[in-house]
């Protein structure tokens, strides 16, 4: 099976602009994710995907591949879908640009489903922390018990309603494996209604029938959105 990382790096955020070349321990965010999905023994190869001619010119003078994409482009999937046009993969893996506690034990977990030839679309869970289960920041997911995602939301879910103590939560991580087939859906599909409302895109698989598989993982990250997130892991990396 041949998998192949794009990572889409696009240099505008409202919440934290510019945070893709933040620097973070000594080095830029975008060296952290880069790094780690390059070491990871699952992948044929990594490339950067951005509308950026600063983020293109780092890539290359840090030897990393990278693609100029279209500026257009409204969700990473979409920039990962550009790549997935001009390269052959069995699996296209997207690592966000923001994720840079990101590790190869992640990618390990995320592609173990899409060795299953029915499998179209994988990604990852980890038990959600206390402080996270209420945090609109950190998406939840529930699954059926076979791995499949049921729903994906920024609300608590499930909600317990009788206080019970065998309820527990996961915290959805932002790594997708997609075949080619999945992205072209993405792609032709309108933006879907529980996708607007939640501004989670993984909903439009959902809304139109496509499962999506959820493999659990014991490792979470941060993925990075302010100022406070970019310090957490600031910390977590001089710790480590």
């Amino acid at each position: 099976m041949k998998a192949v990382a794009i990572i889409p790096a696009r240099i505008a955020s409202t919440r934290l602009p510019r945070k893709i070349l933040r620097e973070i321990a000594g080095k830029p965010m975008l060296a952290h994710v880069y790094e780690a999905a390059r070491s990871s023994p699952l992948l044929d190869d990594v490339i950067i995907a951005t509308d950026s001619d600063e983020i293109l010119h780092l890539a290359r003078a840090n030897g990393w591949r990278a693609q100029m994409t279209s500026p257009q482009h409204r969700s990473g999937t979409d920039r990962v879908h550009e790549v997935a046009q001009i390269v052959e993969a069995d699996v296209y893996v997207n690592v966000q640009g923001d994720e840079p506690l990101a590790r190869p034990e992640h990618l390990e977990a995320l592609l173990r489903p899409m060795a299953r030839a029915q499998v179209m679309i994988s990604t990852i869970k980890t038990p959600c922390p206390a402080h996270d289960v209420e945090n609109p920041n950190a998406v939840k997911v529930v699954t059926d018990q076979n791995g499949r995602a049921l729903y994906f939301s920024r609300s608590t879910i499930p909600f317990n309603r009788d206080r019970r103590n065998d309820v527990q939560y996961f915290k959805h991580l932002g790594f997708y494996a997609y075949r080619k087939s999945a992205l072209d859906a993405f792609c032709l599909l309108p933006e879907a209604r529980l996708e607007a409302a939640e501004r989670l895109e993984q909903l439009r698989f959902l809304e139109n029938g496509i499962d999506i598989y959820v493999e659990e993982t014991p490792f979470d990250t941060i993925g990075v959105d302010t100022e406070e997130d970019l310090q957490r892991v600031e910390k977590i990396l001089q710790e480590s």
